[in-house]
């Protein structure tokens, strides 16, 4: 922790920010430093001027800069405190992913199972692992794109914040090109198309009924198609391909997002009919009379793992520093298993390569 040593009776103290709290606001900041002070605490304080930042008073929602110094006021809680030491073992971690690296960024392979970032008590996550490669300056690698937790495959990380901000808009002008791979049940007809659907949040547990019905439990984190207008709602495209299939079981797909909606590509999957192998949330193409579950010619072997079968395959886009940045991820272990099993030949041609880039 950054401030000056105190003696006899509790003082008002100085706090320097660091540089991975550049552009926090300032209550959040607060949430950071102390987190068993309340939220109308620090609005009393900052209100009344006891906290001030580089001397000069502010607002709770005040962005902060690196190298500032914000005055805290006696909390009478346990003291305020700098984040956590990172875990040595994080960085070997993280190198041990890394697909792609040079000065500005790395494109790491992440594994099935591993958030992103933390939520829904995930302790253990790449955005807190990363804490562990924070350089002498205080700068840190920072994420510019996601991937669901259960989604493996190519993810980039910047080394700055510059970089970050550069592929950040890269992303949001869909100059990104991502492919990603998924072994589905059934076989899609016909064997290449365009799926455009329009996804909100919120879709009901077991059904699609509309909001407000008694007793309808709704899942906040599922995507479910809506219609054009409904509120939240926003397009979606997707191109795909049958690579290869094992008629009628399953097919291996690529799949060639255009935009990048929340679990856009299990939502597309299910909605098609032919919903992602190991997809716990999106598999209403498998009621409990549905023949895939059934028909013993149709069902996926137990053989197969139940584990999502989704890749982030490849990533390209333009480096912010010149050239392309092209990246491909192996294969995870569940699905490498899957494709030995089935003879499937990664190297084979993929025919999303010719899709569309656009809508």
């Amino acid at each position: 922790m950054s401030g000056e040593a105190e003696q006899g009776a509790p003082k008002a103290r100085s706090l320097l920010v660091s540089e991975d709290e550049e552009g926090m606001r300032l209550d959040r900041w607060f949430k950071r430093r102390a987190p068993d002070l309340s939220l109308s605490h620090v609005n009393k304080i900052v209100r009344t001027g006891q906290v001030r930042v580089d001397g000069g008073r502010v607002q709770t929602s005040t962005r902060l800069a690196a190298g500032q110094m914000v005055r805290v006021p006696p909390l009478r809680l346990a003291e305020a405190r700098a984040p956590a030491a990172p875990d040595p073992g994080d960085a070997r971690a993280i190198r041990d992913m890394i697909l792609f690296e040079d000065k500005w960024l790395m494109a790491l392979n992440k594994p099935w199972g591993l958030p992103v970032q933390g939520g829904s008590g995930a302790k253990r996550h790449v955005d807190g692992m990363l804490a562990a490669l924070t350089d002498r300056n205080g700068e840190r690698p920072r994420l510019v794109h996601r991937l669901d937790r259960d989604t493996a495959g190519v993810l980039l990380v910047a080394k700055t914040r510059k970089i970050a901000a550069d592929l950040g808009e890269i992303f949001r002008s869909r100059q990104a090109q991502k492919i990603y791979w998924a072994v589905v049940h059934g076989v899609p007809k016909p064997p290449q198309g365009r799926i455009s659907l329009f996804l909100a949040k919120g879709a009901g547990m077991g059904d699609d009924r509309p909001s407000g019905r008694s007793g309808e439990r709704r899942d906040l984190e599922k995507m479910r198609v809506a219609r054009h207008g409904e509120e939240d709602a926003r397009h979606s495209v997707t191109f795909y391909a049958v690579v290869d299939k094992v008629a009628p079981r399953l097919a291996w797909l690529s799949m060639k997002p255009i935009t990048g909606r929340t679990h856009q590509l299990r939502a597309h999957a299910e909605a098609i009919g032919h919903p992602i192998i190991g997809d716990p949330k999106y598999h209403a193409g498998l009621a409990d009379n549905d023949p895939r579950r059934t028909d013993p010619m149709r069902a996926v072997p137990a053989e197969v793992e139940r584990k999502l079968h989704l890749l982030a395959r490849r990533l390209r886009l333009p480096h912010p520093k010149g050239g392309v940045l092209d990246v491909t991820a192996p294969l995870p272990p569940h699905m490498r298993a899957t494709f030995d099993l089935f003879g499937f030949d990664e190297r084979g041609y993929d025919p999303i390569e010719d899709a569309p880039e656009e809508n």
